[in-house]
């Protein structure tokens, strides 16, 4: 009876909260697309746009990842004087930021062109890369188009940084019939050229297609894994 009730008192304990594993500690910076395409309508007129559809796995996914993780955002493609130069850091990494990245989103009113690798150095910038490790997570719709040279830039990322991984997540990729705007496109036929980011820096490159695959990688790179009251209830092993 005794070890009966000492178990019912122990089911009867609230549960601990999810802790954040130690992974969780690294600041992040979300690189976001925000080209004219990502609001072009497609075949069917009344199908959603690409920046509607991101904005839905972006509500999806990060109010389950702001809590654990300290995230910032730079976006690119509208604004500036020219196509190219429509970079804004919006905001630093900081705690709690699933209000602000959604706001962020919503407010980016789609224009201009793809300067990958100009977007992926200011967001490394932003995290101090020489001197802290970091994680940026990229999501994009295509190929560098404003002449930059992805490649280039994950080489030096990856001798430079102390320890930042760059995550690089395609989203309805669109093929670029201009690739040759970028001189290394043509190693990624079909694919675009920012998988070099991933490829130099161990981090992971995914295809995405619908809101649901969006949101999972998104939880995929820029989650950390927690320790939850599962492991907190396992029963002890018996011996044999």
């Amino acid at each position: 009876m005794r070890t009966l009730a000492l178990g019912l008192a122990v089911a009867l304990l609230p549960a601990p909260a999810p802790q954040a594993g130690p992974g969780c500690a690294t600041d992040a910076m979300l690189v976001f697309d925000g080209s004219a395409s990502m609001g072009e309508l497609g075949y069917d007129p009344t199908a959603p746009t690409r920046i509607a559809e991101a904005r839905e796995a972006l509500r999806r996914a990060v109010p389950e990842i702001a809590p654990y993780r300290r995230v910032g955002l730079l976006t690119y493609g509208p604004g500036g004087d020219h196509p190219c130069s429509g970079i804004s850091l919006r905001f630093s990494p900081m705690a709690n930021a699933a209000a602000a990245l959604v706001a962020g989103i919503e407010r980016l009113d789609p224009g201009g062109l793809t300067p990958l690798a100009s977007s992926v150095a200011a967001a490394a910038r932003a995290l101090d890369y020489r001197a802290r490790p970091g994680i940026v997570v990229l999501v994009t719709d295509g190929n560098e188009t404003c002449g930059g040279t992805p490649c280039a830039l994950s080489a030096a990322l990856a001798q430079d940084a102390r320890d930042l991984t760059v995550h690089v997540i395609g989203f309805r990729i669109v093929h670029d019939p201009f690739s040759w705007n970028s001189p290394e496109a043509g190693e990624y036929d079909g694919q675009t050229v920012a998988k070099c980011l991933a490829d130099a820096t161990g981090g992971l490159f995914v295809t995405t297609e619908t809101v649901g695959e969006l949101a999972a990688a998104l939880r995929e790179t820029l989650g950390c894994p927690l320790i939850g009251w599962q492991d907190w209830r396992a029963p002890p092993r018996g011996r044999g």
